[in-house]
């Protein structure tokens, strides 16, 4: 394999993502697959099969998320060019015990993208494979990704996680969202599992992994989007960009979502130009973060159209302007959980971002709550399963008997019914806090772990 990868791609933490905030110009026409499902509500993704409902008789626990609620990639790649397929998936693996501790030694971790087997035969995707060498500067074997991570490895739709410290991790799959029926499904599901040296199956769990082409240009630039985009920039600014195409967007305009560590020789980010040009044309956040039918902000505590994209990140206007001033560097500085969740313990990250941070037992928010913009429950069946596998219930998961194997009861609920109803003294009373049936919404980050008499906490 021959490789000459650029310096914006060398090094760069696993970031191929949010099109939502990088995303300029994407759209054109959809493949035929994919026309059939723009409108109305998304398909929901393919079931993710037989799990075990129940972990108190099993030695190990995954944990597997997305590293983003939504991946997005161009429809094409023979003209204009913002992102390639490039998706990430994390797992952690917890050895139950009395403490319970995540472990990587011992353990292969396998993933597969269920009825996904390849990429490049798919609509226009194959484009990528035919121009990768003229926009990322490497040679790839067909259906196989690229990767800032671990630049030399480059997976597909199925292999194997690298350990990487506390945790498990497969950067830069070529996911697309067509699958192999033909079925365009912008929320595919990826099947974890855990082996231990002996090649037995200790545990496995399924995640969304998501990835859209909704980036909706079309919209203003018309069927042809990609090349009226590069018609324009040349006109408006003398650049030769369609004689040269295909062109990457951030070969001038700096993506830290690729790596770049600075705006580009054009002196301004990808994302500022995007956002600073389309403020004053009609454009909504879900034109291109990515589309009016993905819409891939999806938990049920943070959606509300188009409105928590502003409450959180501002509008575009305001992304522009403090990107240009200085207080907002792309993908680097991104909305604090704190923010609106003020007096809640654990919750703020300090100079981590959410999906990078880690909590309780030394477990990444993520493997708990869900995606950056995919916090359980959402409205996606697959995002839901992981939650309902490990606790029976769609909701962020605090079963203490998940991962404790000191703990009674398959969930939080069962042990409050037994142990905290009418306001009895608790077992959490005794020896670190208590709490009557009004208050479980509080659990378990506003209940303080508290050890008494200076014997230490309870497990």
């Amino acid at each position: 394999m021959t490789r000459h990868a650029p310096r914006t791609l060398a090094g760069a933490a696993s970031a191929l993502a949010l099109a939502g905030l990088l995303a300029a110009c994407g759209g054109g026409s959809k493949t035929e697959a994919a026309a059939a499902s723009t409108t109305g509500t998304p398909p929901l993704p393919a079931e993710p099969g037989s799990l075990p409902s129940a972990t108190t008789s099993s030695s190990y626990v995954v944990l597997a998320w997305n590293d983003l609620g939504m991946h997005c990639l161009n429809p094409s790649y023979d003209a204009a060019v913002i992102l390639p397929p490039y998706n990430t998936v994390v797992a952690q693996v917890v050895k139950r015990g009395n403490p319970p501790q995540p472990v990587t030694s011992g353990l292969t971790v396998s993933y597969r993208i269920l009825n996904n087997t390849k990429s490049s035969t798919k609509g226009t995707f194959g484009q990528f494979w035919v121009n990768v060498q003229k926009l990322f500067g490497v040679t790839l074997p067909l259906d196989k990704g690229l990767n800032l991570d671990d630049p030399a490895v480059n997976n597909g739709l199925s292999g194997t996680m690298l350990a990487k410290g506390d945790h498990f991790l497969a950067s830069g799959i070529p996911l697309t969202p067509i699958d192999d029926k033909g079925v365009w499904n912008p929320y595919q599901v990826g099947e974890i599992t855990v082996k231990d040296a002996s090649g037995k199956v200790v545990a496995k769990t399924t995640t969304t992994v998501p990835t859209s082409d909704e980036i909706n240009c079309s919209k203003c630039h018309g069927k042809d989007a990609l090349n009226d985009v590069l018609k324009k920039h040349d006109a408006a600014h003398g650049t030769q960009l369609f004689a040269s195409k295909p062109v990457l967007c951030a070969s001038c305009h700096g993506s830290p979502a690729l790596g770049a560590t600075g705006p580009g020789s054009s002196r301004m980010y990808l994302s500022q130009a995007v956002h600073g040009f389309h403020a004053t044309r009609g454009a909504s956040c879900y034109d291109c973060h990515p589309g009016p039918t993905t819409q891939c902000s999806r938990s049920l505590a943070h959606t509300a159209a188009d409105g928590n994209c502003t409450a959180c990140h501002g509008d575009m206007a305001n992304v522009a302007a403090t990107i240009k001033n200085g207080t907002r560097v792309p993908w680097a500085n991104e909305p604090k959980c704190a923010t609106c969740h003020t007096g809640v313990a654990g919750v703020d990250t300090g100079t981590a971002l959410y999906r990078n941070a880690r909590g309780h037992g030394n477990l990444y928010c993520s493997a708990c709550h869900g995606s950056p913009h995919a916090m359980v429950p959402t409205r996606q069946a697959s995002d839901n399963a992981q939650a309902i596998q490990y606790q029976g219930k769609a909701k962020a998961i605090a079963s203490c008997a998940a991962c404790h194997s000191s703990n009674r009861g398959e969930g939080f609920s069962e042990w409050a019914h037994e142990h905290g109803t009418g306001g009895k003294a608790s077992a959490c009373n005794v020896c670190h806090t208590g709490f009557l049936d009004p208050q479980q919404a509080k659990w378990p980050h506003q209940f303080q772990w508290k050890a008494r008499g200076g014997s230490g906490g309870g497990d």
